[in-house]
């Protein structure tokens, strides 16, 4: 009979990322929550994260077996949960926050209006700077970030990661990236003209 070798114990990147949040909100420094576990694993600093505040740097404290510090207040201060809310009748849908958003939790299409699905924001804040218009604000989400959260959160975003690296299909015709950043822009200009347009006509009629 063969025997079944047992599943190898996790590393200790692994365990320190099981720790952290999964908001993926990049305050730490790092390009996400993985990441930063694998820079704590090298000796990084251990209380860089904001959403996890100081229960979450004791958790690393004692994974990575350092002593608790008190949070790194430079990376930003921690809070209730927020998730992103796009004000439609602003949007000009440019797609800038879909790109920005490393769970996938905004849906619209180029030129369409776009939103946000709520219960899978993990309130990184990550799609506010990019937006043209400057119609995206984080409210506070009315509930806590709960334990089934972080692994919903890791998930999704391992999911548009490998999407993202996936190589595209033969029977796809690609365009050279330049050309395509070129339209977007573009796009994004003409947008923006039409939006200013339409406000310095309501002021007109306002007078």
């Amino acid at each position: 009979m063969r025997r079944v070798s047992p599943p190898a114990p996790p590393s200790l990147v692994e365990r320190l990322d099981a720790v952290l949040p999964q908001t993926q909100c990049r305050r730490c420094g790092y390009a996400g929550c993985r990441p930063y576990a694998e820079a704590i694993a090298e000796g990084a600093a251990i209380n860089r994260c904001p959403p996890g505040a100081e229960l979450v740097v004791a958790k690393l404290a004692a994974i990575a077996g350092r002593p608790a510090i008190a949070l790194d207040r430079s990376c930003g201060d921690p809070g209730p949960l927020t998730v992103a809310r796009i004000d439609e009748a602003v949007c000009i849908g440019c797609t800038l926050c879909i790109d920005a958003c490393p769970v996938d939790a905004i849906v619209g299409a180029a030129k369409r209006m776009h939103t946000v699905l709520a219960a899978v924001c993990t309130g990184c804040g990550l799609c506010v700077s990019p937006c043209p218009v400057d119609c995206i604000a984080m409210v506070a989400a009315g509930r806590a970030w709960s334990v089934e959260d972080p692994r919903a959160a890791r998930e999704r975003y391992g999911a548009r990661n490998r999407r993202l690296a996936a190589p595209a299909s033969a029977d796809v015709v690609t365009k050279p990236l330049d050309s395509e950043r070129a339209k977007r822009k573009a796009a994004v200009a003409a947008a923006l003209a039409r939006a200013r347009a339409r406000r310095g006509a309501a002021g007109v009629r306002a007078k």
